[in-house]
């Protein structure tokens, strides 16, 4: 396959989940963790972290903890759920960078300007930033969530401060994400240029684009993809 190139570029900013590292693994870390939580406070004779994996791909994706709650015997009160979820986002990730990801970093770092935005809570978003240890290998990371959820993309106040921070705009900036939800309706309307990484196992691999507001290019790893000025 020809490789996809972008040209005229300052800056390469970076999704965070399912862009840089497998948002699958994150999930099975926090089931790993959450089932720990579990079977220190009830018997049951589920494997509670494989039940888990198994829920995350069906259509009981959003409320995984709520049916596996039903499917122990147990009522899935608010406050039980609640708790598990904050066993989920405030565990230690056991995570690493994709190859291609790292190999990016490696190869555009000197080179380009490197940011990233990334929705999600944030002390979520923090560890995951630590373990992955990207903090001493890009230049500005936002996290939209130190802001409020109402600054989650596709609100467009993080890719204004990237260009505010840099003092470039449009199509000297190049934002590789994963979600054709959200991910690229702010920066299309900036006059950035847009690349979709498209993994097999990705968690939105086969979400279609919202019209109007698909990445200019899609690739299946970064390797495929040659940045210029």
């Amino acid at each position: 396959m020809d490789p996809i190139r972008f040209s005229g570029i300052r800056a390469v900013v970076f999704d965070l989940d399912d862009t840089l590292y497998a948002e699958r693994a994150y999930a099975h870390s926090g089931f790993a963790a959450v089932a720990r939580w579990l079977q220190a406070r009830y018997t049951c004779p589920l494997d509670l972290e494989q039940r888990m994996r198994a829920l995350y791909e069906t259509e009981y994706r959003p409320r995984v903890f709520d049916r596996l709650l039903v499917e122990m015997g147990l009522s899935p009160s608010a406050g039980l759920v609640s708790q598990m979820v904050e066993c989920y986002r405030s565990h230690r990730p056991v995570i690493g960078l994709y190859p291609d990801a790292d190999a990016a970093l490696d190869r555009w770092s000197g080179r380009f300007r490197l940011g990233l935005i990334s929705d999600g809570p944030v002390g979520a978003q923090q560890r995951k930033v630590e373990v992955l240890g990207v903090a001493s290998r890009i230049d500005r990371i936002i996290l939209t969530d130190e802001w409020g959820r109402e600054y989650w993309k596709p609100h467009p106040r993080a890719f204004l401060a990237m260009e505010e921070y840099w003092g470039w705009h449009g199509g000297s900036l190049l934002y590789i994400a994963d979600n054709p939800s959200k991910d690229f309706l702010a920066p299309r309307r900036l006059g950035w240029r847009t690349l979709r990484v498209c993994r097999a196992e990705g968690v939105y691999a086969h979400l279609p684009a919202v019209a109007g507001a698909e990445a200019e290019q899609s690739v299946s790893a970064l390797d495929l993809v040659e940045v210029t000025f």
